[in-house]
């Protein structure tokens, strides 16, 4: 068995990434979340260093500049989001593996990064027409947002051909229960 894994989730906004991944869990303990770092305000509730690594834009650009992240990506204008090294070495430390909560794109750019100890998960929403459910049913987003996350989802979509597995979310204890013989799998090598 290979130390030092990562498994990367990636998802569209409303796909239910981040309910599998508390489910996943749950039943391997020997994996941890990676917390990103992050240039947006805490929302209500948000600890830093729990949910995220809260860094103000210049303390982010800093840290670009410093080599400090593994990946790192603009998502919106002035709005950072990455993966710290020392947050990989934390959790390596341990002797433990890195799960990945991350875009898209900074899915991708971690499975280029490490090829052979990692695997790319993408979860989606059985439709667009379902993922737009979800988000109205959250209640979370206006109605510009919803359509923003809408039009970013039919982008994100295009990405999934570049990841290990695609799991489709249209039954959450499926959808669990198929990830994680996809993480026993690959831990098991």
């Amino acid at each position: 068995m290979t130390k030092n894994k990562l498994i990367i989730f990636s998802a569209p906004s409303g796909s239910g990434k981040t309910t599998i991944i508390s489910e996943v869990l749950k039943d391997f303990p020997n994996l941890e979340f990676s917390v990103s770092a992050c240039s947006r305000k805490p929302r209500k509730g948000e600890i830093d260093g729990k949910n995220y690594y809260f860094l103000s834009i210049d303390e982010f650009k800093q840290k670009i500049k410093n080599d400090e992240f593994v990946e790192w990506e603009e998502v919106y204008k002035d709005n950072f989001y990455g993966t710290l090294k020392s947050e990989l070495e934390r959790i390596w430390d341990k002797g433990h593996h890195v799960v990945f909560d991350v875009d898209v794109v900074g899915g991708v750019n971690l499975k280029r990064k490490f090829p052979d100890n990692s695997l790319a998960i993408f979860i989606k929403a059985p439709s667009i027409e379902e993922l737009e459910k979800r988000l109205r049913n959250r209640g979370t987003e206006n109605e510009e947002q919803i359509i923003k996350r809408i039009n970013k989802a039919e982008e994100e979509l295009k990405y999934s051909k570049y990841f290990d597995s695609v799991i489709v979310n249209d039954d959450l204890n499926k959808a669990v229960e198929e990830t994680k013989k996809y993480i026993d799998n690959f831990l098991k090598k």
